[in-house]
């Protein structure tokens, strides 16, 4: 049992990293100390601390912590960390578009190099990520073209080789006509380029270019003479991208009730050849100094090119150990500028007022669709809170139903909710749809202790049970026509007798098309009414999203209970007996025919069990 008082007690005074679990130990913060022992015991004190912080300490079960022989060790560590466990309690670098990687698979035989978006815990390398996909494409054609490494994707041996062998555009791994050892110098070649590292590779290959001329292998040297030249043509193009005195990233932040815009503007040689833009939420109470110190170590860790400088708002306590750690990264002088006067305070601004429009403009493009809705509904407010319900069944077995959420235009897809049907037996949606509504509205209600007096036990009972659920939705969309509005409707006015008070929830159905899509929107008195493109693509939208949580979970069920068996009714059989029990004699039938003496002989299988096991089949 882990004590926490007792541990905070054991902290060295030292600089590491701590991490915090939770009761399923999974990591829900990473952080780093000049002196653990200070910092992690704060943590449980009473102090000043934001309600993103006070959340997760809630949910502190455990900690560890590693030791480091100085504070620019525990920063490059605490980066790694966060990368590889993206905890949620950390200032998450998460972003709607995903950046291109060059992969290769060292771990491979014959490894292939390709592009990915998606950065997995696999022991493979990454290169980027690249600006835009084009560069990327441009690099690997370069790489597949100049080294002949294999152009397929699933590598396997075969009876002859491809066509890109006899184009000489593949030198044939899977016919045999190159050995494992050789494929590998091509590929930690390719490594090194990527890395920048060419001065060396260009050495190599210049030998063995020499040493073929002088064994008259001409084509041999005329073959690494073409790579030579290759490499070459890469190592200057990167070295027009490389880092000059005027080379700058430029940071601006802007902020609303709702999410954080980074913006970075790109300036190269004195000219801005690029920007990009990234939202941040749920950091309200945050000061900016945490988000762009906690920003700059996830955006720089592993970039294969730094600039000469990086130039922000605000300095903040990390920024000179941010420095040193960019400088390694990079083997030379990176800096972290705060500019006081001049062209680069009006630059940091510049990428101020383009983040704050960057995020005026994404908020407008969700909300005038909302704004849209509720004129073309005619609706006294805003509905900012959209929800919907969804029910699946096959013949009325796994009677699920599905919530899906919608906050001011966005999706929230941690507000999804999925619920067993209770109480209808056999195929009867709109009852369903009863149900589902009734349960869900009650999590949202407080009662008064005043309003409590006039309600029975029984309901009282049923209310304040979760507030997982959040505020009361302004609007439901029912999908499946007047039925389910009616029935949707039957939910609020059985919530209202309940507790003797007005819900302000307003009920559309929608109409579909015949490609099942949403085509109208219809009141309680079947009046349809036409909605436009946009709403019609924010509504399909939504519906997909609603009927994906319903299937997926009534899937779900109905898969789990088809890897049942009679064995799961036995009590004292759990999971870990039954696998051995299957192990063992193979099917249930066989278990019924064997005698209480052969199941015995199962680990876990006394001779009380096994008898209850045979009266049970």
């Amino acid at each position: 049992m882990f004590n926490i008082e007792k541990e905070l007690k054991k902290l060295p005074t030292k600089p590491g990293v701590y991490i915090m679990h939770d009761k399923n130990d999974k990591i829900i913060y990473v952080g780093k100390a000049i002196n653990l022992k200070r910092r992690v015991t704060s943590y449980f004190r009473k102090t000043n601390k934001t309600q993103r912080i006070l959340n997760m300490v809630s949910l502190i079960d455990h900690f560890e912590y590693i030791v480091c022989d100085n504070e620019a060790e525990a920063l490059i560590l605490e980066c790694n960390l966060i990368k590889k466990n993206m905890p949620k309690f950390n200032v998450l670098l998460k972003d709607d578009k995903t950046y291109p990687y060059i992969k290769i698979n060292v771990k491979a035989d014959f490894p292939d190099v390709y592009i990915t978006r998606k950065i997995l815990n696999d022991g493979a390398k990454y290169f980027g990520p690249y600006a835009n996909a084009g560069s990327a494409k441009e690099m690997v054609d370069f790489i597949k073209a100049k080294f002949k490494i294999r152009q397929c994707k699933n590598f396997k041996y075969k009876d002859r080789a491809c066509l890109n062998y006899h184009i000489k555009k593949c030198l044939a791994p899977c016919m045999g006509y190159i050995s494992k050892e050789d494929y590998r110098k091509q590929i930690n070649q390719i490594v090194s380029i990527l890395e920048g590292k060419t001065d060396e590779v260009q050495n190599e290959l210049k030998k063995e270019m020499n040493e073929a001329s002088k064994n008259q292998e001409y084509e041999k040297a005329a073959m690494i003479r073409d790579e030579l030249l290759a490499i070459e043509r890469i190592s200057q193009r990167q070295k027009v991208s490389n880092i000059s005195d005027n080379d700058i990233d430029v940071i601006g932040i802007a902020r609303n009730e709702f999410e954080i815009c980074i913006e970075i503007f790109y300036v190269r040689n004195s000219k801005m050849v690029g920007r990009d833009n990234f939202f941040l939420k749920g950091l309200n109470d945050e000061d900016n100094k945490e988000i762009i110190s906690s920003f700059i170590k996830q955006y720089y860790t592993g970039r294969s090119f730094l600039p000469n400088k990086i130039m922000i708002r605000d300095d903040f306590e990390e920024r000179n150990l941010l420095e040193i750690w960019l400088t390694e990264q990079a083997n030379r002088k990176v800096e972290i500028r705060v500019p006081q006067k001049g062209e680069k305070v009006k630059l940091v601004e510049m990428a101020e007022n383009n983040a704050k429009i960057t995020l005026d403009n994404k908020e407008k493009s969700n909300k005038n669709v909302i704004v849209e809705l509720k004129d073309t509904l005619n609706l006294e407010k805003l509905p900012r809170k959209i929800e919907s319900y969804d029910i699946s069944n096959i013949s009325g077995e796994y009677m699920v139903a599905g919530m899906a959420v919608m906050i001011d235009g966005t999706i929230k897809k941690n507000l999804a909710r999925r619920f067993k049907i209770k109480t209808v037996y056999g195929q009867d949606d709109p009852k369903c749809m009863e149900e589902v509504v009734t349960r869900r509205l009650r999590h949202s209600i407080e009662i008064s202790e005043e309003e409590k007096k006039n309600l029975s036990q029984e309901v009282q009972s049923k209310y304040g049970k979760s507030n997982g659920f959040g505020t009361l939705p302004d609007l439901i969309l029912a999908d499946g026509g007047i039925t389910q509005i009616k029935a949707t409707l039957k939910a609020i006015k059985n919530i209202e007798k309940e507790i003797g008070i007005k819900l302000d929830i307003k009920v559309y159905g929608m109409v579909k098309n015949d490609k099942h899509q949403t085509r109208a929107l219809m009141d309680v008195n079947r009046n349809e009414v036409e909605i436009s493109e946009d709403i019609f693509n924010l509504i399909t939208n939504f519906q997909n999203e609603v009927h994906n949580t319903a299937v997926g979970y009534h899937k779900f069920l109905r898969d789990k209970s088809m890897t049942k068996s009679k064995l799961d009714e036995i009590a004292g059989i759990g999971t870990v007996k039954k696998i051995a029990l299957l192990k063992q004699f193979g099917s249930v039938e066989n278990i019924k025919n064997a005698s209480v003496e052969e199941l015995t002989k199962v680990k876990g299988i006394n001779e009380s069990l096994a008898k209850t096991i045979k009266e049970n089949l």
